[in-house]
């Protein structure tokens, strides 16, 4: 396991700024650029395992540029490790293959489609609307998503199965004796579309929980996928008298938020509540008690965008769907009733 001390010394900070930077904490002031790097170093440190290194690969004729689009402003996406994570797993097999990743970010404006057009191809990151695929289409005709699969199967796409992921954690915590399980999450991601985009996680949680007939809309809190909202949600879902047994947040970012909510009304997780998310970010391990949490592949999901990218344009024309394994990882924060208990 990776450890606080580590990355601090990685990055030449002390302990207490990896962890506060870690957790989310507003009231620290340290530059953007101090902040990226103790974010990229987490996911770095905590990715460099043999299971990532380099696969070989027959390299191109000669370097190429590759657009990565993200529809999220730089700051945006380092305020979620879990996207970091997927622009290194991209980067470093771009490195690999002898590709030049140029990053598009989103803006105010519309990114420059002149962009799209010069590169050899396009990986396209996160979810999208119709439209901003069409838009990403129109610039260029080899096209990856990662972390996402539009509608239809003539894209090319990398992902996890977000149901099954949910379906996973909410039967662990069914075998833990968890029942009245309440979830705290989004519905549509706004942060990269006006329209929105919807995210599976909130219908996965409502079809298991209704397939027992124990779901309460009272238990699930929608709002925006960070910590912030994490925090007022728990608080609100809290102040409602309606406590449950076990707290499902759509992503970790939101439960290091619940976590910070819970604690101000001096319950013990797990012995009051129990938390468990997704994406097994860094912060994850260093948070008191560690949180369970289902890791989502997402350095492999960037990884195999790339590959996928230089399959097409070797002349791959018939598009394909990857669908990556998410893992369970079961930590303090659901240590629970028992196995097998029945409440």
């Amino acid at each position: 396991m990776v450890t606080i001390k580590q990355i601090a010394h990685a990055v030449g900070v002390s302990p207490a700024t990896v962890s506060r930077v870690l957790n989310f904490d507003a009231t620290l002031s340290v530059t953007p650029q101090t902040r990226k790097a103790i974010v990229e170093t987490a996911e770095a440190l905590n990715y460099a395992t043999p299971r990532n290194r380099a696969r070989k690969a027959a390299a191109p004729k000669a370097d190429q540029k590759i657009a990565l689009v993200h529809f999220l402003r730089p700051e945006q996406e380092l305020a979620d490790p879990y996207y970091v994570a997927i622009r290194l797993g991209i980067e470093r097999r771009c490195a690999d293959l002898k590709f030049e990743p140029v990053q598009v970010y989103h803006s105010e404006a519309v990114p420059d489609g002149a962009r799209l057009r010069k590169a050899s191809g396009v990986i396209v990151v996160g979810l999208h609307s119709p439209a901003q695929i069409d838009w990403v289409c129109a610039h260029n005709r080899h096209v990856v998503f990662a972390d996402f699969s539009p509608a239809g199967d003539e894209f090319d796409s990398v992902r996890a199965d977000l149901d099954l992921a949910m379906r996973k954690l909410l039967h662990s915590l069914e075998d833990q004796g968890f029942r009245r399980i309440a979830f705290v999450g989004w519905e549509t991601d706004s942060s990269r579309s006006a329209i929105g985009v919807p995210d599976r996680r909130l219908p996965a949680y409502r079809a298991w929980m209704q397939a027992r007939d124990r779901y309460e809309e009272a238990l699930c809190r929608i709002g925006d996928n960070t910590e912030e909202s994490g925090y007022l949600l728990t608080r609100a879902l809290l102040e409602s008298g309606q406590r449950p047994e076990a707290l499902v947040t759509g992503n970790d970012n939101m439960a290091v938020g619940a976590y910070r909510a819970i604690h101000e009304f001096s319950l013990k997780i797990p012995g009051d509540i129990a938390v468990a998310s997704f994406n097994d970010i860094p912060v994850a391990q260093f948070l008191s008690p560690p949180l369970t949490t289902v890791r989502l592949p997402a350095e492999e999901i960037g990884q195999s965008a790339v590959e996928m990218l230089f399959e097409q344009l070797n002349g791959r024309v018939t598009a394909k769907c990857t669908i990556l394994a998410s893992r369970l990882i079961q930590r303090a924060s659901t240590k629970g009733k028992g196995r097998g208990a029945r409440g």
